[in-house]
């Protein structure tokens, strides 16, 4: 008498392609669940802080003003495509909190040299020198029209 030989349901290669499936499956869970937001290299001392307000005008530029002196200090005429979207998510995620324009961005020239967009009322930073020098350069020229005096290095 012959006894049945049971056949494997998966083949070899395919019992292989299961495994993998389910290594990247749950690399992928462990990967998504740690908070990597926490994860970033301590910011170097601020050397030279700039308080400012930036107000949308009728015609379609914007008015930095220092918000000290109340003065305008410059004004973002065309496209300037970095300043106005990096001050459109700042102004979204207020909006999104029920904040008001009231409180100063901070605009911070640090001893390493970069610069640091901060907004007071919701905490968040922006590094502007993760975006190039030249993009950070739109900002840096702020320093120019105030009373903040910074030489670059």
């Amino acid at each position: 008498m012959s006894i049945p030989q049971s056949k494997d349901f998966l083949s070899p290669v395919a019992k292989i392609l299961v495994a993998t499936g389910i290594v990247i499956v749950l690399l992928l869970v462990f990967i998504n669940s740690r908070d990597l937001s926490q994860v970033r290299e301590p910011d170097a001392v601020p050397t030279k802080v700039l308080q400012l307000r930036f107000e949308d005008r009728p015609d379609g530029s914007i008015a930095v003003i220092d918000h000290k002196t109340g003065k305008q200090i410059d004004s973002i005429q065309g496209e300037a495509g970095f300043v106005r979207g990096t001050l459109r998510g700042l102004a979204q995620e207020r909006k999104r909190r029920g904040l008001d324009s009231g409180p100063p961005f901070e605009l911070i020239y640090r001893a390493d040299g970069r610069l640091t967009l901060s907004d007071t009322a919701t905490g968040r930073l922006v590094d502007l020198e993760s975006f190039g020098p030249s993009n950070a350069s739109t900002f840096f020229k702020l320093f120019n029209g105030s009373n903040v005096v910074v030489s670059k290095s």
